[in-house]
């Protein structure tokens, strides 16, 4: 098993962050994720990686965090988790969901919801093994840029 550590993301990390999102069928780029940057954190949100020794990046997780009015405590949501299929199933996938409940319910989270694409069914089995449970369906409508 190839050691690692989970680290707070930086926007040097950018161009490996868009290639694990891609991996995970969020066709993005460095651009994006650079142009972005700024707007994700600012509000709070976060993303931490997996890195190798040398700086490889193995996996990601991106959080989210939002005040509803019908919760007492605003509610955390991960948008996407992306560990490379070589290191799968080494607890790099685990480590990162413990970094993202750990900072998420120190901002005072009472609820963390993961949101996961129906095609990915070893993905939902992974997040039911460490206590999550389907609640509801999100649906989505894509618009075009204007």
């Amino acid at each position: 098993m190839t050691p690692f550590n989970v680290r707070i993301a930086a926007i040097d990390d950018s161009m490996q962050i868009a290639s694990l999102l891609t991996a995970l069928g969020h066709d993005t780029s460095n651009d994006q994720v650079r142009r972005n940057w700024q707007a994700f954190t600012s509000t709070g949100n976060i993303a931490y990686v997996a890195a190798t020794p040398n700086g490889e990046l193995v996996g990601v997780i991106t959080l989210h965090q939002m005040v509803v009015l019908h919760r007492p405590r605003p509610v955390g949501r991960i948008t996407a988790l992306y560990v490379m299929d070589a290191f799968r199933n080494g607890g790099i996938g685990r480590e990162l969901v413990d970094a993202a409940e750990n900072e998420l319910t120190k901002c005072g989270c009472g609820i963390i919801e993961i949101t996961s694409n129906f095609q990915l069914p070893k993905a939902h089995a992974f997040y039911e093994h460490l206590g999550y449970n389907q609640t509801s369906v999100r649906l989505a409508k894509t618009f075009a840029e204007s």
